[in-house]
């Protein structure tokens, strides 16, 4: 059974990388392209920045950046890769080991938003965090796939945005402060 198709896309608050960590993902993204397969590379946009979604939600109250103000970087370690889905294709993500900063930053801005109804993948009790390196990986791809990706990266958390797709505006709502 498919799941209903919502009326548009969700907004979301996301979690950008510092630049080094952002340079080791799109290494990877274009590795995968670099083989002729499925890869976050080929998806151009200003929006297309390796991220870890927080929320996303139809209707996504706007978040005060009050909220956010003097959230200190942190590190953040990708690690071993995931699939989600089912069928032929696969969305290809790393996993992201979930630190007590991460979780925390998320509360904070679960509890600035009140509850609602939160896309499946970042629903409480179902998030869980990744970076997604392809959307629609053929399933015959994967075992090349997994040897193009590298071990864990580390990184830090940069900054916070939310992201509208049915406006296409990225609005920045914290720049982590370095510790």
């Amino acid at each position: 059974m498919r799941e209903p198709e919502l009326p548009h896309s969700p907004t979301a608050i996301e979690l950008l990388f510092d630049p080094a960590a952002e340079t080791a993902i799109r290494a990877e993204w274009e590795a995968l392209a670099a083989h002729g397969m499925s890869s976050l590379a080929r998806h151009t946009s200003a929006s297309n920045s390796p991220h870890i979604t927080l929320v996303a939600r139809i209707g996504l109250p706007k978040v005060d950046p009050r909220v956010l103000v003097d959230i200190p970087s942190f590190p953040i370690t990708l690690g071993a890769p995931l699939l989600f889905g089912s069928g032929e294709r696969r969305v290809l993500a790393r996993s992201i080991v979930p630190s007590a900063e991460l979780i925390g930053l998320r509360e904070t801005i679960l509890t600035a938003i009140g509850p609602g109804d939160d896309a499946p993948h970042t629903a409480p009790g179902e998030w869980m965090p990744h970076v997604a390196l392809a959307r629609r990986l053929r399933i015959a791809d994967l075992a090349a796939a997994l040897e193009l990706i590298g071990g864990d990266v580390h990184g830090h958390a940069h900054s916070v945005r939310h992201w509208d797709p049915a406006t296409a505006v990225i609005t920045t709502l914290a720049e982590m402060r370095q510790a």
